[in-house]
């Protein structure tokens, strides 16, 4: 696949699964040297061990990203580990459903914090390495933060968050040369997608608009994307949110 991300230092949450594995997968194929991060560590082991087993380079460190502090840790240990950073992807998420009067405060602040908060902390402790070496951050955001989805206040309020703070961190550091962009998913065939719990009343005629018409996105596809708005052919791409939707946000 070449080697864009050769000598390259990758930072990543989310990487134990999905579309953070495939990322971690790419991009190690593409020569970069990789440390992931996420609440399962076994997940994270069985993703080094698929790098190393296609040649590639990986290091890790099981880490809860709910707060500032783990996030930091987390940036920290992979500078430590790496010596810098070149990219951060933004990959770590979690989704619940409810009916929004139903919705326990619980779920409102998991989502927020893993969705929303640790994007922003992560940026906050990896934008003065990258500002060293020109580097640049992916977040992962979605659809439902550029549109309205039932019984989901709660993912759509996190991802509509990651879409702005993209565009916000992109505005604050257009005169340096870091680069800010997101990719906005549709649904992706992944556990997070595919293991879901709905209300039992739910109304699917309320869900029938953003569920598409070509069915879902491969995790592959998705980190296919990643990788070139991580590289130098992206290189004018600053502020950007890039739908992979099939089309769903596009009427």
């Amino acid at each position: 696949m070449g080697d864009r991300f050769a000598d390259k230092r990758v930072f990543l949450t989310g990487a134990a699964s999905g579309i953070g594995r495939s990322v971690a997968l790419r991009l190690a194929s593409e020569g970069g040297t990789i440390f992931g991060v996420d609440i399962d560590e076994a997940g994270l082991a069985e993703t080094a061990r698929a790098v190393e087993a296609a040649g590639g380079a990986m290091s890790w460190a099981g880490g809860d990203l709910r707060t500032r502090s783990g996030c930091f840790e987390a940036v920290e240990r992979a500078v430590g580990e790496l010596g810098s950073l070149d990219v951060v992807g933004n990959i770590a998420g979690v989704n619940r459903f409810h009916n929004f009067l139903e919705m326990p405060e619980e779920d409102w602040n998991l989502l927020v914090a893993v969705n929303l908060g640790a994007v922003a902390f992560v940026c906050q402790a990896a934008i003065p390495h990258l500002l060293k070496t020109s580097g640049n951050i992916v977040n992962l955001a979605s659809v439902a933060g550029l549109m309205g989805q039932a019984y989901t206040v709660a993912y759509c309020a996190s991802k509509g968050g990651v879409i702005q703070l993209t565009r916000a961190l992109a505005m604050e550091y257009v005169k340096t040369g870091l680069r800010i962009n997101a990719i906005a998913p549709a649904g992706v065939d992944t556990a997070m997608n595919v293991d879901i719990a709905f209300p039992e009343d739910i109304d699917w005629k309320l869900m029938k608009p953003y569920m598409g018409h070509r069915g879902l996105a491969t995790a592959d596809e998705v980190s296919g994307l990643f990788a070139f708005l991580a590289s130098e052919d992206a290189r004018p791409v600053h502020g950007a949110v890039w739908t992979a939707d099939f089309g769903v946000t596009a009427g």
